[in-house]
């Protein structure tokens, strides 16, 4: 996703780099999570009713499959949030409930054994307080947008709501005939009833995604599909006043599709809906149905910025790359645990970069990736912490550039470190293996090791693991015999880091570069070279860093 950051009392949308708004202290307390332990939800076939103008859900059951994990499992504790609970079955049998602080607890008759399989049937209806957006869109018209992340989809759908709970999911919306409905998966059915005023539309996604990637949209959009090669249907859902400006901001969509399946395996879903509307962010990733802000068509045509190959802002550009390339990665594959955000933010931000080096050109990728660098170097100044982040407990502080820019550059330098061969068939590997399932940073890293054959457990514990990046400061001295001794200092306060780091070394005689491969904060090195003009610490801009003089 992308995020909008409020730094005053009003918000500034940013569909890029992500705001440093003031000093954040780095939480000493380990963030606890709610990983599956007792019982796992696999499908679920969710059915919702709206009112006339989309303000409540008249009647709304959620019929979920699940297994139990251990023995003796007498209780299933739904998350779920304050809408009342009318009945709850258990394999269409009446079960005790007991709703209470955003959980439904779940008696079971009998204690369930291990890998036991169960039934669980939910009515209820009301209005939800958050995760289902019931609002008007910019031409006054009603509106309901799912927008869940990171955890709000259970006050509208009783779920296990942390991302490792993946489940297919089937969705079963009514709403006057005379607006659109659009869901994860693709769409079964339509049906209206003579007479009715409205309409049952049926929506079925047969591959798991997580909870927050669960989302329905109804509204009076203009819709439209877009034209073009792609391997699957990729159609719009834009406010009605906005209709004519669809088919061009989505223009990079059909491009982003085959761009990512040649870089990383065939598009995972047999379908691609983008919607404008209702969400806290620039951008929300749902599994083949991504949400934009409300902003995202504010100074289409004006934006002095903007894209050569598209001529559409570049912050249009960068948003559906971005949200497109999370398809792949946080959709697919899912980070296992909240620490693993990178996992999906940071892939999308690189791969949103790649997109601009293939569509756009090497020039384009590198002032891209340079923006990002700074993006984090600000942020780092305020806030010391791992991308691996364990301990900050609300979940919206870890929508920040270590997510962010820096994970996209801890790609970068991987595949500066490993050549493009090697590192894209790790992540080949790393996707295949882990597609429609859940993923670590370890994971990531044992794929690039088998792909490259190199030892990673170093870069990833210093870069992934621990906080910081490398302060670079070179000298030299003449060493005599047509040689000079390069001294390469590491300034930052806490440990080296020790990829290798290539020197440009211009001198009235021309260019070399040599390796220098840091064993400690300080290295030393003696080549052969004139008197040097000029030192360039990494010339190809491999590695997120600062140089001093």
């Amino acid at each position: 996703m992308r995020k909008i950051i409020v730094c005053t009392s009003a918000a500034r949308f940013a569909f890029t780099a992500l705001l440093i708004c003031g000093s954040v202290s780095f939480l000493v307390a380990q963030r606890k999570e709610r990983l599956i332990d007792a019982w796992q939800p696999t499908h679920f076939d969710i059915a919702i009713v709206f009112d006339n103008e989309l303000t409540k859900l008249t009647s709304a059951t959620a019929k979920i499959d699940i297994v139990t994990r251990r023995n003796d499992v007498s209780l299933i504790d739904l998350d779920f949030g304050s809408m009342p609970v009318t009945a709850v079955l258990v394999n269409n049998t009446p079960a005790h409930f007991n709703q209470h602080d955003e959980k439904l607890d779940v008696q079971l008759a009998v204690p369930a054994q291990k890998d036991q399989r169960l039934n669980i049937t939910v009515s209820y209806s009301g209005t939800p307080k958050d995760g289902l957006i019931l609002l008007k869109d910019k031409d006054g018209s009603p509106t309901a947008i799912g927008d869940n992340w990171a955890d709000r989809v259970h006050n509208w759908i009783p779920c296990l709501d942390h991302p490792s709970a993946k489940a297919s999911v089937r969705f079963t919306v009514t709403a006057p005939a005379d607006y659109a409905a659009v869901a994860n998966g693709v769409m079964e059915s339509v049906n209206q009833s003579p007479g009715a005023s409205v309409k049952t539309w049926i929506f079925n996604e047969t591959k798991t995604v997580s909870p927050y990637n669960m989302v329905v949209a109804v509204g009076r959009f203009a819709t439209g599909q877009l034209k073009g090669d792609s391997p699957v249907p990729v159609s719009y859902y834009v406010p009605m006043s906005e209709g004519k400006f669809a088919e061009k901001a989505f223009s990079p969509a059909i491009p982003s599709i085959i761009t990512f399946s040649n870089l990383v395996a065939p598009y995972p879903y047999r379908k691609l809906a983008l919607i404008v509307g209702a969400t806290k962010f620039g951008g929300m990733e749902n599994a083949n149905t991504i949400v934009f802000s409300p902003n995202y068509f504010n100074n289409f045509t004006t934006a002095p910025e903007r894209s050569k190959k598209f001529d559409i802002p570049k912050a249009t550009e960068d948003v559906d790359a971005h949200e497109i390339a999370h398809q792949w990665f946080g959709d697919s594959v899912t980070e296992s645990t909240w620490a693993d955000l990178w996992l999906s933010e940071g892939f999308a931000t690189y791969f949103a970069g790649l997109f601009l080096e293939k569509n756009e050109g090497p020039d384009a990728f590198r002032e891209y990736m340079r923006g990002n660098a700074n993006s984090y170097l600000a942020y780092e100044k305020t806030r010391r912490a791992p991308i691996h982040d364990t301990q900050t407990e609300k979940l919206f502080d870890l929508l920040n550039p270590n997510n962010y820019e820096k994970g996209g550059w801890v790609l970068h330098m991987l595949r500066g470190m490993l050549g493009d061969e090697a590192f894209f068939t790790g992540i080949r590997s790393y996707y295949d293996k882990h597609k429609d399932l859940t993923a670590t940073s370890e994971d990531l890293r044992v794929a690039l090791e088998k792909a490259s054959g190199r030892e990673l457990k170093s870069f990833f514990d210093r870069w992934i693991y621990k906080a910081g990046h490398p302060v670079y400061q070179i000298s030299w001295k003449d060493a005599g015999n047509g040689s000079i001794m390069l001294t390469l200092r590491q300034m930052q306060s806490d440990d080296a880091f020790l990829q290798p780091v290539t020197l440009e070394i211009v001198t009235e005689q021309g260019k070399q570069r040599v390796k220098i491969e840091p064993k400690s904060k300080e290295t030393t090195w003696t080549v052969k070279s004139g008197t040097p003009t000029e030192l360039t610490i990494d010339p190809d801009e491999q590695i997120l860093k600062e140089v001093i003089k």
